[in-house]
């Protein structure tokens, strides 16, 4: 086949290590997120190995010092799942937290853990002890204290973010100070911190609090996207039998959002005198990647997809799974490996009461654009009584939507006008959009679904005064 353009910038930019180590000098580090579409040159790249009794805590605060001293900034990541470089400064530093450590309070409920355990050590650390997070993200590959910081949430019901089911964590200052924040001490920091991306410090561990795992068993409901708010929130706000939830619209162009699946799992009685160990069966997405990557650019499959998930895998199988198993989940499952396309996230927190136009917000603005639309899951998320820069101020409806782009220019200007006409149908419903994604939104935009974001870029100076933890949302829409 003849060789593009792009094929020969790529193998060039392949050999610029090789060729600069061949005369003398140092490869530079180029770090970049999950969107594969923000490669970010840093000075220097961490990883230091955490331990309980905090022996590292030194060699951290001489890490912010010459950071400070060269005036490089410092940002603290684990998956780097966010997709608009909030994980990443350039020239700065990157530190990645290793090596988990955990302790455990079942009397009072509460597990310690190191803020860069992964929800998948944090779940093969309490499986054997019959207990498990009572909140986290839908996949298992990402950090606590990340967690935290995009105050991300998950699909147990009827709980608020992340967030509020932290009791408390320490935190690293930019001058080396470490504080216990929650909401007795140093309460107005807990509250920047939660999702505060970072801005304040190094979150060195949290308290979270834990509940018993459970043996679940799914009851599924299909019924017209317009009456899915209707039959949602009657479950996962007030039935108390209903311990996880999620639901799904059909997304093929032509039917966008027609049809909804409703899952709500209900605890199994009596409970198994032994629960099976946690196990990744891909229960959450209930289709195989294979099938989930056939609909890029087939509306037959993406309705074929469909008719799998709403009636063929509920007549197979009983769903019976625990609690840890659902969630273990990691985000590999779905994995895209093809080269010139990356999959984005969108997400949106809306009124239940505006969920009807939310819909036809969708319909209008999705189908003309180009990217691919191939996934959207519902979510309940209950009221934010603590974080600052709140996305839910009361109950609301989350579409994690995922799409399909070409890495292109074309494609980026694509993602770029759609999103920025969904952000403004969001807020003129009352809603938000979530921060974690690519930074597309306006300026504006961001200042009117985050209504505190001139209070917190204030209290950021106070805490932070020189600025030393900063990255893309910061200086796109606070500095």
């Amino acid at each position: 086949m003849p060789i593009t353009r792009r094929d020969a910038l790529t193998a060039a930019a392949s050999l610029l290590p090789g060729l600069a180590a061949a005369q003398g000098a140092t490869p530079r580090i180029v770090m970049n997120d999950a969107s594969r579409l923000n490669p970010t040159p840093v000075a220097r790249h961490w990883r230091p190995v955490t331990d309980r009794a905090g022996q590292w805590h030194e060699a951290l605060r001489r890490e912010l010092r010459e950071a400070a001293a060269a005036r490089r900034p410092v940002v603290v990541g684990a998956a780097r799942h966010s997709m608009g470089s909030q994980s990443l400064a350039r020239d700065g530093t990157g530190i990645t937290l290793t090596n988990p450590w955990f302790e455990l309070d079942r009397a009072n409920g509460i597990a310690r853990v190191s803020a860069g355990a992964t929800w998948s050590e944090i779940i093969g650390w309490l499986d054997p002890q019959g207990l498990s997070p009572k909140v986290m993200q839908s996949n298992a590959d990402f950090g606590a204290a990340a967690t935290f910081s995009v105050n991300a949430h998950g699909w147990p019901v009827p709980h608020g973010p992340f967030a509020s089911t932290v009791r408390s964590c320490r935190i690293m200052l930019a001058d080396g100070t470490i504080l216990d924040c929650s909401r007795d001490s140093n309460a107005e920091l807990f509250g920047l911190m939660a999702g505060g991306y970072g801005l304040f410090g190094v979150i060195l561990d949290l308290d979270i609090e834990v509940v018993p795992n459970l043996m679940l068993r799914p009851y599924a409901q299909l019924l017209p996207g317009a009456e899915f708010a209707e039959a949602f929130i009657p479950q996962v706000a007030r039935d108390p039998t209903v311990s996880m939830a999620y639901g799904r619209l059909s997304v093929a162009r032509e039917s966008l959002f027609d049809d909804a699946i409703l899952t709500v799992y209900r605890a199994v009685s009596p409970q198994p005198a032994t629960l099976p160990p946690a196990a990744n069966h891909s229960l959450m997405t209930g289709i195989s990647n294979t099938i989930y990557r056939q609909q890029i650019g087939s509306e037959t499959a993406k309705r074929l997809r469909w008719v799998a998930e709403t009636r063929l895998m509920p007549a197979i199988g009983t769903g019976l799974a625990t609690r840890n198993t659902l969630m273990v989940e990691p985000v590999s499952n779905l994995a895209n490996t093809a080269r010139r396309r990356t999959d984005i996230l969108h997400e949106y927190f809306v009124p239940p009461d505006r969920f009807r136009d939310f819909r036809q917000a969708c319909r209008d603005i999705i189908p003309p654009a180009a990217a691919e639309f191939i996934n959207v899951t519902l979510r309940y998320v209950g009221t934010d009584e603590l974080s600052v820069l709140r996305y839910a101020p009361q109950p609301r409806i989350a579409a994690v939507m995922s799409f399909s782009q070409d890495i292109s220019a074309e494609g980026e200007a694509d993602m770029l006008l759609m999103t920025e006409a969904l952000v403004e149908r969001v807020i003129d419903l009352g809603g938000a959009y979530y921060l974690p994604y690519r930074l597309h939104a306006r300026r504006d935009q961001f200042q009117r679904a985050y209504s505190r974001a001139a209070f917190f870029a204030e209290r950021k100076r106070h805490y932070d005064p020189g600025l030393l933890f900063r990255h893309a949302l910061w200086d796109g829409y606070l500095a």
